[in-house]
């Protein structure tokens, strides 16, 4: 017999939107959809975006912010948060707000978005000390990439010692588990590194040669946050999610003249 088919998640996804559908809440709708749950939004921004860049960015006002979680959160309810562009301190006080005054808390993953792909910086400097003062003692799961994890550290990370070193910093802050993402660092094979109160846990991969990565961590936060509702542990969270990136790299469509979209769709079916 088949095994028994998982009830349909509910993912409240807390971030910024992307006009050329590669990353932000295009991206975690597609992961949520994809792996066979449901999508909730609260969108924090509106950017003019395709594969070359970030051209121009409308932010949406924390209250409205806080508004779209909020009503939800009362009607529909949610298993999991994902948080992805939070741009200042009010915005995440406004999420922190929504968050702190559940009864029953849903898993929470929170991907640090800082810097666009194409290298345009997407928070201001308010933000920064607020997501580690507010918002990282109510966290699950932290995804900093080696940029992100270097400045909310303030240290310098060159291998894989460094993740560890780097992500243990990160858990002081009060993250149930942080997992460093090691794609910025050189080498044939990309090592991330999940640091809990389980212990470390090394994930290593052949690098796939591609410029296809647009939304990457997007999909990694969401594809992880789904898990976690749906009532994986952390670590199995985390590996089905790698999968799953790595196999929309591969079915990219190969769209777009810079960093191209993954194939979501596609990753979902061999899933």
């Amino acid at each position: 017999m088949p095994a028994p088919e998982r009830p349909q998640a509910r993912i409240l996804i807390v971030a910024g939107s992307d006009s050329g559908g590669g990353a932000g809440i295009q991206a975690d709708i597609k992961t949520v959809t994809a792996l066979g749950h449901y999508a909730m939004t609260a969108v924090t921004a509106i950017t003019v975006q395709d594969t070359k860049g970030v051209h121009a960015i409308h932010p949406v006002p924390s209250f409205f912010i806080g508004a779209q979680m909020r009503v939800c959160l009362d009607d529909i309810g949610a298993d999991a948060i994902k948080t992805g562009m939070l741009h200042d301190a009010g915005v995440i006080a406004a999420v922190t707000a929504e968050i702190s005054r559940l009864t029953v808390r849903p898993r929470l993953v929170v991907d640090p978005v800082m810097v666009a792909k194409g290298g345009h910086r997407l928070v201001d400097g308010t933000a920064i000390d607020a997501l580690k003062r507010d918002l990282l003692p109510h966290t699950t799961v932290l995804t900093p990439n080696v940029p992100e994890a270097e400045t909310l550290t303030g240290t310098t990370i060159r291998d894989v010692d460094d993740l560890e070193h780097a992500g243990r910093m990160l858990m002081s802050l009060g993250p149930e588990a942080v997992l460093m993402k090691g794609g910025h660092l050189p080498g044939d094979s990309v090592t991330d590194v999940l640091v809990s109160e389980e212990g470390v846990r090394v994930f290593e991969a052949q690098r796939i040669d591609t410029r296809h990565t647009h939304g990457t961590g997007c999909t990694l936060a969401s594809a992880i946050a789904t898990h976690l509702g749906a009532g994986r542990t952390i670590g199995e969270a985390v590996a089905l999610a790698r999968e799953f990136v790595r196999e929309a790299m591969l079915k990219a469509p190969g769209f777009g003249a810079g960093h191209g979209p993954l194939g979501h769709a596609r990753a979902g079916r061999a899933q």
